[in-house]
């Protein structure tokens, strides 16, 4: 009995030796909580095809730290509390190491919080309402894309010396974000010597935006300023347009308001619409050129803001997974904290007192539907202050 145990030993040790490498090379997990149906389903498609795009390539050149890179998607149908119910099965089911993909502000606060709680990190590439990276920072929360006062304060500049004597009118979706871009766009406005005249908040999925037209008229803007997004952008335009309000007024508003996604749809009215973007297809460098061209022949399509964001999410995470050597939540987010990293939009940089991704900005214009970049505004100019205050 004695020399079976001996004999018996040896196997085991070599069993035990076996199974580590393998354990060591398990996936990565990132979780994904995006909208896939529902109004704003024109995002969630972008921003999966952004990240495939990103992981195909990493899992190509090796994966990160060696290890292959898997997605798994969840529905969020922009829907803060189904939001927390995906996240929470991808945490606890799946196990994720990382989970990003929220496009309601709501979603990504709600998730968020969640994130600290199971001690997970979280990302958002698309949401813009500032008091997720300020009054409402999570030390477990990074955003990669820019917030609404970056985009405000380089669409308010460009306005303040475009259009003078600019009188604005603006219409928001009635949420987290829609009020935080509104607020937002008045104060850059206010620092820019652009006027508004009046607001208005619509419910997300509004079907009649006639009913708001009377006060747009009797407020007499020169400008209207939205940020609805998805597949209320085509309504809202198309009203808009049938209903003579664009007659004599020029449209600007957030850079998730009309995107390859949906500007067909929208058709004329789209066109003259002015952004301040964090991206456009026709950035003019290698980098993007080679990511435009990749996108392309992977999505027969164009990529948007959206997509290059979540793009550049992923290399982001590789870079920190890497640097730290490990996907400990703990030493990622150290490792995330002040990271440089490059795009297709241009450098970033994640400032370490509030998770914002700093970066350049560009006004974009539509000219005959292509999104034509006819200026921009530098990183240091457009972030505004870091108002986070919990970490």
């Amino acid at each position: 009995m004695e020399k079976i145990k001996h004999l018996a030993a040896p196997g085991l040790i070599l069993g035990l030796l076996a199974a580590t490498p393998s354990l060591a090379q398990e996936p990565i997990k990132i979780g994904v909580v995006t909208p896939l149906s529902g109004t704003y389903a024109g995002i969630g498609q972008p921003v999966r095809w952004g990240l495939e795009l990103a992981v195909q390539e990493v899992n190509q050149s090796g994966g990160i730290g060696g290890r292959k890179v898997v997605l798994i998607f969840e529905d969020e149908e922009a829907n803060p509390a189904v939001a927390v119910q995906k996240a929470e099965r991808l945490f606890q089911v799946e196990k994720v190491d990382f989970l990003t993909g929220m496009v309601n502000s709501g979603s990504t606060l709600a998730v968020g919080q969640l994130g600290e709680r199971n001690n997970k990190l979280v990302s958002t590439t698309v949401s813009f309402a500032d008091s997720i990276t300020a009054e409402k920072c999570s030390p477990n929360v990074f955003r990669v894309n820019a917030r609404a006062e970056q985009q405000s304060n380089a669409l308010t500049y460009w306005i303040g010396k475009d259009t003078k004597g600019a009188k604005v009118f603006a219409i928001g979706p009635d949420y987290e974000m829609g009020r935080s871009s509104v607020a937002a766009f008045k104060t850059g406005a206010a620092k820019n010597n652009v006027e508004t005249v009046g607001e208005v908040f619509a419910p997300l999925d509004s079907k009649d935006y006639s009913q708001y037209f009377g006060q747009i008229r009797a407020a007499r803007p020169n400008v209207i300023y939205t940020s609805v997004a998805g597949n209320d952008t085509v309504r809202l335009m198309t009203q808009l347009d049938e209903f003579g309000v664009l007659r004599g007024v020029s449209v600007v508003g957030s850079s998730g308001t009309i995107t390859s996604q949906n500007i067909t749809a929208v058709g004329k009215a789209a066109e003259g619409y002015v952004t301040g973007s964090g991206y456009s297809p026709k950035i003019d460098t290698p980098e993007n050129k080679k990511f435009v061209e990749a996108f392309r022949a992977m999505f027969k399509a164009d990529p948007d803001l959206f997509a290059a964001d979540s793009y550049g999410l992923i290399y982001a995470y590789k870079a920190a997974v890497e640097k730290a050597g490990s996907t400990d939540t703990d030493k990622v987010r150290d490792a995330l904290r002040g990271l440089t990293w490059s795009t297709p939009q241009g450098q970033k940089t994640i400032r370490a007192g509030d998770n914002q991704a700093q970066q350049q900005m560009y006004i974009v214009k539509i000219k005959n539907g292509q999104f034509d970049v006819i200026g921009n505004v530098g990183a240091e100019d457009a972030i505004g202050p870091d108002r986070c205050t919990r970490f």
